[in-house]
């Protein structure tokens, strides 16, 4: 299989968040009522932030690892917030399941542009 560049990994990264984010708003609204309004703004928050730093990460020239750390860090929180709604069955196990996988991949490629930048961390 042929390695992705840095920059098309970065690309990749827009519509797999796309599409993540969308999955999960569905999720949240479906959440109980108290809950939704704690920890399902909470967890847009978190996926609106990763979102901002997704776009500024094709925008700017230096300090990208520290993007991509900042990404990485908000898919770490949405995983722990996943975790206690599964946790406290506000969600069921197959849409945590799946979740889960839609965050796996971003973090797949996260942790390409980690190494590739990481390489280079002459920027």
């Amino acid at each position: 299989m042929e390695k992705l560049s840095k920059k098309e990994n970065e690309l990749t990264l827009i519509p797999k968040a796309e599409r993540y984010i969308e999955y999960m708003l569905d999720v949240i609204f479906k959440i109980p009522r108290v809950e939704k309004f704690s920890i399902g703004t909470e967890y847009k928050n978190s996926m609106y932030k990763m979102l901002e730093n997704i776009m500024y990460l094709n925008k700017i020239e230096t300090g990208r690892l520290e993007i991509i750390n900042k990404i990485d860090a908000d898919l770490n929180v949405q995983r722990i917030f996943l975790r206690i709604m599964y946790k406290n069955a506000w969600i069921d196990k197959k849409k945590f399941d799946y979740s889960m996988t839609l965050i796996y991949e971003l973090g797949k490629i996260v942790g390409g542009l980690t190494k590739g930048y990481g390489k280079n961390n002459k920027e």
